[in-house]
């Protein structure tokens, strides 16, 4: 599934940011985009550990034209007319660097979430069902799937957070700097420790979503955890203040709103269409840890990821069988 949710991310984020479709899904004409991108997100995470490596020189995909020739009412059709704006308006590497950043956290993240959460439904079959069930009792069809509607299914979006709990799409360390104007004449504090001025501070994803003081039984996938009415409210809190798949804070991910919308269309109308299952013998065990891989790679049950500042991944591959004839339902609209 990595592939292919990564495909339709891309798809939706090139009509979505430029009004521009890639048809990465149907045609193989822009796939080369999918290894510029695997190149430019691992440079990024090599800068963003090592920021004298920004010395070295990496080409980098030029999209402005798509931008220009194929615009449409978009999130990037706001820069035509500052663009060439001498000294008041963007300059392209600015564009460039902007259209880059939102490739790859608007689409190539996604792929993460959503292959994560389909290796965990198909390993756990009593959270597949109660969502299967929570889609298919809510819709009447799936063109009645739609974003409003879905806000309604709380199962859905427990999945899709444990998913995204245990396997972040940016599992690493994303620094920061307290800006001089923000510590003023505090000194900045962090369990006991004084942080002198210019030091990047910053705290694992990973591992802060496996600390069993905000997550109880950690690696177990538990959607119920988000809904479980025993948990206490400070506890609760303490574990949604842990929760941080998009970053936290003014400078957390401005599309997150966008990020859970997709994720929930893609699964529910899937659900609705189809069911879904591990592909039988060694393909259904791709993805999944193993002991031989090493300490922190031995759990089956967890999906395996590589930090390359979003995240690299293979898998999983999964067994789909018709529902039924509601596969007949399937029209242009739902379609798109």
């Amino acid at each position: 599934m990595t592939e292919q949710t990564r495909r339709l991310g891309l798809d939706i984020a090139g009509l979505l940011a430029f009004g521009y479709d890639l048809r990465l899904q149907s045609d193989d004409e822009n796939r080369f985009m999918l290894t510029v991108l695997d190149g430019g997100t691992f440079a990024s995470s090599v800068f963003l550990h090592y920021p004298t490596a920004r010395k070295a020189r990496f080409g980098y995909l030029m999209m402005l034209p798509l931008l220009k020739l194929h615009a449409r009412h978009d999130l990037y059709s706001f820069v035509a007319d500052v663009l060439d704006a001498g000294s008041g308006g963007l300059r392209q590497s600015e564009l460039w660097a902007e259209a880059n950043l939102f490739l790859t956290a608007a689409g190539d993240t996604g792929k993460t979430a959503m292959s994560a959460t389909f290796f965990y439904l198909c390993r756990n079959p009593e959270a597949y069902q109660k969502l299967a069930d929570e889609i298919r009792s809510n819709f009447e069809s799936g063109s009645k799937i739609r974003g409003a509607a879905l806000a309604s299914c709380h199962y859905l979006r427990a999945c899709i957070d444990e998913a995204l709990r245990m396997s972040p799409p940016a599992p690493g360390i994303l620094w920061r700097e307290l800006a001089p104007e923000e510590s003023g004449d505090q000194s900045f504090i962090v369990d006991g420790h004084v942080i002198p001025d210019g030091t990047l501070v910053g705290v694992n994803t990973y591992s802060l979503h496996h600390n069993e003081e905000y997550f109880p039984n950690s690696f177990t996938y538990s959607p119920e955890r988000w809904l479980a009415p025993s948990i206490t409210p400070e506890a609760k809190k303490l574990m949604r203040d842990a929760f941080a798949p998009f970053s936290t804070g003014p400078r957390g991910c401005a599309g997150k709103a966008m990020a859970y919308l997709q994720i929930s269309l893609v699964l529910a109308k899937t659900l609705w269409y189809f069911d879904f299952e591990a592909a039988p013998g060694k393909l259904g065990e791709i993805g999944a840890g193993k002991p031989e891989m090493g300490t922190g790679r031995e759990r089956p049950g967890e999906f395996q990821l590589e930090d390359t500042f979003g995240s690299s991944h293979d898998g999983p591959y999964l067994t789909f069988k018709p529902r039924g004839d509601f596969w007949k339902e399937i029209g242009e609209n739902d379609m798109e």
